[in-house]
């Protein structure tokens, strides 16, 4: 049996035995926003990724985690965002990934938009991507895994805790959300704006925002007339 002085040194050697070195090729390539933010993932344990719907944030975070899965760097991509409740999930119709399909299609289509949709859907059917809701992530511990979670704006103070403690040895997490815009009743209950507030203090978590625009160049100016002349 082989022993390691210290968790560093066992996950060193445990990437190296299986990681595939030569670079994957995807369909969308990143900007140098993007990239300078994909670096800040590669760098922490937990990525906060901040900025307004069409920034990029969660194809970035596909991105990173279709790599690292392609690399074999992770054995699992987990993805979670807010839905409804736990009992309201076993009233709908079908399994979990089909309860659940109504809201992680955005990050399907991200998938699909970066690599090829029969590998990624071969992905999905084989349980290396996998759909946990919020209110199914207590009591799991994530291993070898990198965690996406999306929409986390509307993640709760008690929600985030219990998420980010799910991590476990060799895995990542990006933590994908709006500060400026939460559907929860007081702003100041989202999670993700108090886990930024976190990563000035705490060691190995990070938070950027993204503000670059991804979608039709008419957004940015509904945006800015929307901010300028509220209906109230």
């Amino acid at each position: 049996m082989t022993h390691f002085n210290n968790t560093k040194e066992a996950e060193e050697i445990f990437r190296e035995k299986k990681v595939v070195k030569n670079p994957i090729k995807f369909k969308v390539s990143l900007n140098e926003e993007q990239k300078e933010a994909k670096q800040l993932i590669i760098d922490n344990t937990i990525t906060l990724l901040a900025g307004q719907a069409g920034s990029g944030k969660t194809l970035l975070a596909c991105q990173v985690a279709l790599d690292g899965l392609i690399r074999r760097i992770y054995q699992k991509v987990i993805i979670t965002r807010p839905t409804v409740s736990k009992e309201d999930i076993g009233f709908l119709p079908g399994d979990l990934r089909e309860k659940m399909d109504p809201w992680v299609q955005p990050i399907y289509q991200n998938f699909f938009t970066l690599y090829d949709k029969a590998k990624v859907e071969k992905f999905i059917k084989d349980g290396k991507i996998e759909i946990v809701p919020v209110s199914f992530m207590r009591g799991r511990t994530f291993l070898d895994s990198c965690v996406i979670v999306d929409e986390a704006q509307n993640v709760t103070h008690e929600q985030m805790e219990m998420i980010v403690t799910r991590l476990g040895l060799r895995s990542r997490m990006m933590v994908c959300g709006d500060q400026h815009q939460t559907d929860l009743k007081k702003k100041s209950d989202s999670g993700f704006k108090y886990l930024y507030k976190a990563s000035r203090k705490i060691k190995n978590l990070e938070a950027i925002t993204l503000k670059s625009n991804h979608r039709n160049e008419i957004v940015e100016d509904l945006r800015d007339y929307y901010t300028d002349n509220p209906i109230y």
